[in-house]
């Protein structure tokens, strides 16, 4: 208890006021500039120059708009031969930052609502109507099941089902792709910047960009790394993939566009970078439901007006246009914050300097009896001579 009492006694009565010590040292002195050195190299080094924390900076905001272009030709045996263009694997014509490039599809044909066996696998083959279950709709089912085992060939029976017919068989996805020569379209991606903070705006169509160099620049990071003009195989490639491999399942890619801005110099200096990556990641060790698909159909009346539909499951690479970036300008707050913490920063010298001499030198009890002084209160010492 009597602890406790002079321990609170100490803290109410007692004050700490610094006393200047000069240690004449040559170890302590070199160590106390080298620690100021090292401050003082961050704060000009890293917090100015590099992270230029004398600007206020505000993040990008951003509009993307794109066109894709190129032309190719099929002939196979279900569709003969046909033209395929931008309004065929484009798809949708305009989604939010992203493109879809249909590279590869399953396509069948005249669909008709009715009853028709299910394609073979370990829960549709059957051997009579007593291994198919009237009304029962599996995960991967093409319909509703009738109840019924009907021939699906000569050799196998199936349960039947009430769904488009034929059903889709989309056990083998065709290699090459469908439409290999994707490769060599060309996409148009169209970028608006703006930070409001500075009122600041530009393109990636650069103010030196004209339409003659437009109609024939192809994106190059070495010869042309301003042109907004990209090849599909070039993207693919860029980010260290094959585009006949990826377009056969389909996949999805990245466009980054980086704008950096420093505003204390000439906005002609506040250029994009491109740079391209795949998103989707591609595990050979676990490479379960790769790529990327999804169906659509074109629906259609026969002379009888039966409603007939064309089912595609369409395999391609879907091009996510990615932006980011910051903008500085010099202003005096964020300067004067920086320049007062890197001041602060200095102080950590003296405390370490301190920490090393009173607690690890050799002559550690010496600096510490010239550190600290211990003074008593002149009012009671005073009284106490008095009172003789």
């Amino acid at each position: 208890m009597a602890g406790c009492c002079s321990v609170l006694g100490a803290l109410l009565f007692e004050y700490d006021t610094p006393r200047i010590v000069l240690i004449r040292s040559r170890k302590v002195g070199l160590m106390n500039r080298a620690v100021q050195l090292l401050i003082l190299a961050y704060v000009i080094g890293w917090v100015f120059v590099w992270e230029k924390g004398y600007q206020e900076m505000d993040s990008v905001v951003s509009s993307v708009t794109t066109k894709a272009k190129g032309v190719t030709v099929t002939n196979t045996p279900n569709l003969g031969f046909r033209i395929w263009d931008v309004a065929d694997y484009v798809i949708p014509a305009q989604e939010e930052n992203s493109l879809f490039i249909m590279t590869n599809m399953i396509i069948t044909l005249n669909q008709t609502q009715g009853f028709c066996p299910e394609i073979p696998d370990k829960t549709t083959v059957c051997k009579s109507d007593a291994n198919c279950a009237a009304g029962s709709t599996g995960t991967h089912s093409n319909g509703v099941a009738t109840g019924k085992c009907v021939q699906f060939n000569r050799t196998v029976k199936t349960c039947e089902v009430a769904a488009w017919c034929p059903v889709e068989d989309d056990t083998d996805v065709p290699k090459p792709a469908f439409l290999k020569a994707a490769e060599n379209f060309t996409l148009l991606v169209k970028n608006n910047i703006w930070y409001p903070k500075f009122n600041f705006s530009k393109r990636n169509i650069l103010p030196n960009i004209t339409t003659t160099y437009l109609k024939s620049c192809i994106y190059d990071a070495i010869t042309d790394p301003f042109c907004p003009i990209f090849r599909l195989g070039k993207i693919v490639k860029e980010a260290g993939h094959n585009f006949q491999d990826m377009a056969v399942e389909g996949g999805i890619m990245g466009i980054q566009i980086k704008w950096d801005c420093n505003l204390d110099i000439a906005a002609s200096c506040c250029l994009p970078k491109y740079s391209f990556r795949r998103l989707d990641t591609r595990d050979v060790d676990h490479n379960v439901s790769p790529g990327y698909n999804f169906r659509f159909a074109k629906y259609y009346n026969d002379l009888t007006g039966t409603e007939h539909r064309t089912l595609i499951k369409a395999y391609g690479i879907r091009f996510d246009i990615i932006v980011f970036g910051k903008a500085g300008k010099f202003d005096i707050i964020p300067t004067m914050i920086n320049i007062g913490s890197g001041l602060a920063l200095l102080g950590v010298a003296t405390v370490l300097c301190d920490v090393i001499v009173l607690y690890c030198m050799k002559k550690r009890y010496y600096y510490r009896e010239k550190k600290y002084k211990y003074v008593e209160d002149y009012e009671q010492g005073l009284g106490s001579e008095t009172d003789r």
